[in-house]
């Protein structure tokens, strides 16, 4: 069972669908994931809280501060592997768009690094309201979850869309999605990621624009796939949300190709997104070097090529993905790259396309393989080009 040992948040609102709440709890529980219930004051008045905590075996969370006692919401976030928020209703899901946490549910839902999962329950007026309609349109651009809302009588007794779908289907919903995300389970996978800084002396270093983001995104990606990560991550400033990913700090391109040859062998998958220096001085000054009004001239060297080194070791049962950043002859050089370094996989970019490259959250990218024409997707954001990328894995590795 896919959600064995899951630990799940259940929001519950002040819907008159909460009723159904206690039944949905009580499935997850029988099929051995961990919850916790957290009440608005509405929903209190609506479902019995000692029934939820009876059959979710926790005690149900109300506020921030409940008698005297501190819930820290931000523990709350890290701790879940879901949020789910069953019955939400027009004014939850008002202040989510909005980012409004006048709430317990609120402030879990603006801390929580898991997928947040929302059942809408609301007579049809509200349901077809433009207002709702916007903030559904906001929650997906902000990656929730919207299930989709049930027909038929509603507690107004008209009849139409807006009812919160049944305990039975949201469980579905909620296996179906961690089954799905499994495949890779037992499959171990490394991903580099960041920039490479090459020091000049102490102070100065060459380097590039990349914020690591697109790489991180590809391990949290992997992560929620199943596959257990090891992050190899140059100098940047963002982490993976996913707290199981081991993160390898690095700085030069020396230290990264060092973490990489030393852990490919043991890996299924690796993912080479770093933007790693091609060259290097040949000398780092042990002191900062002094302006004395001349031109200052510095030698480089080649950088160890890490991509195509592991292509050299890389056997049949491994998958290995680079990445190939062009502004010319952009198909013919990531073709020519996959060949050369023995890659199961180009992600081709290029600087010429608007919202692709450095520092921004969109990327467009094409997909070079070696049985398959070129495949190029649409302008996406970070986080679906990884979903994309592992997907590609996936059938690549299943072919």
């Amino acid at each position: 069972m896919s959600l064995k040992g899951r630990k799940i948040i259940v929001g519950v609102t002040g819907s008159i669908a909460a009723y159904k709440t206690p039944a949905l709890v009580r499935l997850l529980v029988k099929a051995g994931a961990q919850v916790k219930v957290l009440l608005t004051a509405s929903a209190a008045t609506l479902v019995s809280p000692l029934a939820l905590s009876t059959v979710s075996k926790n005690e149900v969370l109300y506020n921030i501060s409940d008698k005297d006692e501190w819930n820290q919401h931000v523990e709350l976030g890290l701790w879940a592997d879901a949020f789910l928020i069953a019955p939400c209703t027009a004014n939850t899901l008002a202040k989510m768009a909005q980012g409004i946490c006048d709430t317990l549910i609120g402030a879990v839902y603006l801390s929580a690094r898991c997928p947040v999962f929302v059942a809408p329950a609301m007579d049809l007026d509200m349901w077809a309201h433009p207002a709702t309609q916007r903030n559904i349109k906001t929650l997906k651009q902000d990656k929730v979850n919207l299930l989709p809302v049930g027909n038929g009588e509603l507690a107004s007794g008209l009849v139409g869309a807006g009812r919160m779908l049944e305990p039975e289907e949201i469980f579905e919903i909620l296996n179906q999605y961690f089954s799905d995300n499994e495949i890779l389970k037992g499959q171990k996978a490394l991903v580099t990621a960041g920039p490479t800084y090459e020091k000049i002396d102490p102070v100065r270093f060459i380097g590039n624009f990349s914020s690591g983001k697109m790489g991180i995104e590809i391990a949290d990606a992997l992560a929620a796939a199943g596959a257990e990560v090891k992050l190899v991550l140059g100098p940047s400033h963002l982490l993976p949300k996913n707290k199981t990913i081991q993160v390898v700090k690095v700085e030069s391109a020396d230290e990264m190709y060092t973490a990489c040859t030393e852990n490919f062998n043991e890996m299924n998958i690796a993912v080479l997104s770093a933007a790693v220096a091609d060259f290097k001085p040949t000398k780092t000054a042990t002191d900062k070097i002094k302006k004395n009004n001349a031109t200052l001239k510095i030698e480089l060297e080649e950088n160890k090529d890490i991509l195509f080194s592991l292509g050299q070791s890389k056997t049949p049962m491994q998958t290995l993905v680079g990445f190939a950043l062009e502004t010319e002859n952009e198909l013919s050089n990531a073709q020519s790259k996959l060949e050369r370094k023995n890659a199961d996989l180009i992600v081709l970019n290029s600087l010429k396309d608007e919202g692709a490259g450095f520092a921004v959250e969109t990327n467009k990218v094409t997909f070079i393989s070696k049985e398959n024409q070129p495949e190029s997707l649409p302008l996406l954001t970070k986080a679906e080009v990884a979903k994309a990328i592992v997907n590609k894995i996936i059938e690549l590795r299943h072919a």
